[in-house]
């Protein structure tokens, strides 16, 4: 990026400011800085003396802005954002995760409630560790979901890393020689509580009718193969696959990760789809996720004479504890779920060794 300092003269007096050239593109940082002009009046001693002094002051902006962009601090096509924005440098840092749309949506969710905590603009050098400590005050106990409930634990937590790690990278772009968040304790995340099926409470959800036939199908789906709704929701006939190797199999790419998924399938889930149809159809068509169908899903599991609170993702932590319960490995079990690293699967193994203590407790002897 080449930055200019240039004049611009109306006869009466002379505005100073900073031309940026990127890219073939050109913008403007207008420094509220002015020489008096000497077109036609003889400047007076003083007035000289006030020009060099503003001449001075303007060649010190001008200094410090080449510097920055010379270090590439902000990357920013906007050149009033270099003055030192931090809700517009978190933006930045979000938009290079547009790509990987569960990240994006946790790191857009934490600048949302940036700007809702900040109300006005916060600069680099007004955050401290003050600063964060009321932050991290407004999402423990101030801030609010879409349905005006507290945050979780764990959305917190999240949250309030993605504004340590935007300070992390400022400081390691020397945007900021020292990281303010190195001494403040992040926000510890809860222990999430996983509802999930017994092999018997799954048999026996699967023997009754559903208001909405297609939401039984793909909850039980999801049970016998771990597919999120969000992969089940947009399932083509063309991710259904067989070979004479592996069998009937799963070839799509995870909605949440990004991540490219060969998943086999037993018979009994690949059964449940029905007639196959055209390669770019949808195969479970008309599933929605709403309050009302997830009020039906309930309805449907209390039928069974189930009174946990279940919702479709059950159907995954069903199939994940299910494996587990069965002898399946975890690495396996890692794999099937597509997770990324292993402690995301180790969660499980808690309601594991729950299930273990229950059962050993069931014996109970007269001495």
């Amino acid at each position: 990026m080449k930055v200019t300092l240039r004049q611009r003269d109306n006869g009466t007096k002379v505005s100073l400011y900073l031309e940026y050239y990127q890219n073939g593109k050109r913008s403007y940082e207008y420094l509220n800085l002015y020489l008096h002009s000497d077109k036609t009046n003889k400047l007076s001693k003083q007035q000289k003396d006030e020009n060099k002094a503003t001449s001075k002051l303007a060649d010190d902006i001008w200094s410090k802005r080449k510097l920055e962009a010379q270090r590439g601090s902000y990357g920013f096509t906007d050149a009033q954002k270099i003055k030192g924005s931090f809700i517009d440098y978190v933006a930045l840092l979000k938009e290079k995760r547009k790509n990987s749309q569960g990240n994006y949506g946790n790191w857009d969710s934490a600048h949302k409630h940036l700007k809702i905590f900040a109300k006005t603009d916060v600069l680099f050098n007004q955050i401290d560790s003050r600063w964060l400590e009321k932050f991290k005050y407004y999402l423990q106990f101030e801030a609010r979901s879409k349905s005006n409930k507290p945050l979780s634990k764990n959305t917190q937590c999240s949250y309030f890393d993605k504004i340590r790690a935007s300070l992390k990278e400022a400081t390691r772009e020397e945007i900021i020689q020292r990281n303010p968040a190195i001494d403040i304790k992040g926000i510890s995340p809860g222990d999430p509580q996983r509802d999930f099926l017994t092999y018997d409470e799954l048999k026996a959800v699967a023997k009754e009718e559903c208001e909405i036939p297609i939401l039984k199908t793909a909850f039980i789906f999801s049970a016998l193969t771990g597919l999120r709704w969000s992969d089940i929701n947009k399932l083509v006939w063309s991710e259904v696959q067989h070979s004479k190797e592996m069998g009937n199999y799963l070839r799509f790419t995870q909605k949440k990760t990004q991540g490219s998924e060969t998943l086999p399938i037993s018979q009994q889930a690949y059964e449940l789809l029905g007639e196959r149809g055209k390669p770019e159809e949808r195969v479970f068509t008309h599933l929605k996720y709403s309050a009302w169908y997830n009020l039906k899903l309930q309805q449907w599991v209390m039928k069974a004479g189930i009174s946990k609170t279940i919702t479709f993702h059950c159907a995954r932590h069903t199939y994940a504890t299910l494996q587990l319960t069965l002898g399946t490995d975890i690495y396996t079990v890692s794999k099937l779920l597509g997770h990324k690293n292993l402690k995301t699967t180790q969660i499980y193994t808690k309601v594991i060794d729950e299930k273990k203590i229950q059962a050993t407790n069931k014996i109970i002897l007269d001495l």
